[in-house]
């Protein structure tokens, strides 16, 4: 029988997730500090995806109370608390992990997330959505053009090319646009109106005359401001459809929703007439 050899044991670290962090961990690891065996060698970032948290969601690393980065290689015995985005406290001389800020918050969704792309659109943020995809594609595209992937696919983030990612938590599509403009605080990038629903090519305002013949004579008479997607060709106009979307911004953003007309490089406008 061999004998047992001490040096050939997996060296042993304690691990506390704290949040929301906590909702991609086994249940019995939940808000509470728990112990784990890891490979030798291996750094922070191997660990906590290990665990399943993409390191796209984590915000600050706390090694023995120091920050660190994902480089870090564990040691045996560590105290590892790992932290998600803080919303209240300025940790910026603490942070090692976060990749420099994008200067354009441009996004690009996964095959589940089409009803938030659109309303990202909406909302006037440069969104890419194409349910065919695959998550080489999107992590590829994400990179070469500087934008976030959202996702509710933990694999998808959790790879050494992704830099920008947020996870999804919410289901239903408004809940998830709230979830998005509330955590990457975007309330003061809104846009509203600015871009085509379908194709997300800037809006064009257009003279009524110039489309008179496109639209519903109904809608001539009654709207004085439309808009033109130079993609699809497809006509905008502000109707029953533009004041819902536009009570939905003002639900999520409250005092911060833009007001009419503010901010929007095109004539706001959610009803479109057929293509040419």
């Amino acid at each position: 029988m061999a004998a047992y050899d001490p040096s050939c044991a997996m060296p042993v670290a304690r691990f506390r997730f704290y949040e929301e962090l906590n909702d991609f961990l086994a249940p019995d690891r939940h808000k509470r500090e728990f112990a784990a065996p890891f490979a030798r060698a291996a750094t922070v970032k191997n660990a906590i995806e290990a665990f399943g948290v993409p390191h796209t969601e984590v915000e600050l690393i706390l090694v023995n109370g120091c920050s660190v980065d994902f480089a870090y290689r564990l040691r045996e015995g560590d105290r590892i608390s790992v932290y998600p985005r803080f919303e209240t406290f300025d940790i910026e001389p603490l942070l090692r992990v976060r990749p420099k800020l994008l200067r354009t918050s441009r996004f690009i969704a996964d095959a589940h997330l089409g009803g938030l792309a659109r309303l990202l659109r909406m909302a006037g943020f440069d969104t890419l959505y194409e349910n065919r995809w695959t998550d080489d594609e999107i992590r590829s595209r994400a990179g070469e053009e500087g934008r976030i992937i959202l996702t509710r696919d933990r694999a998808l983030l959790m790879h050494r090319t992704v830099t920008h990612g947020c996870y999804v938590h919410a289901l239903e599509p408004r809940a998830q646009l709230r979830e998005i403009l509330e955590r990457l605080q975007l309330a003061s990038s809104v846009r509203p109106f600015s871009l085509c629903l379908d194709c997300n090519v800037s809006l064009e305002p257009i003279g009524a005359a110039e489309v008179r013949d496109r639209i519903p004579q109904a809608v001539a008479a009654a709207y004085g401001r439309f808009s033109l997607c130079p993609g699809c060709r497809k006509v905008y106009w502000e109707g029953s459809h533009w004041r819902r979307m536009r009570a939905l911004l003002g639900d999520i953003l409250g005092a911060d929703a833009p007001a009419e007309g503010q901010g929007c490089a095109a004539s706001p406008a959610s009803q479109a007439a057929p293509r040419a």
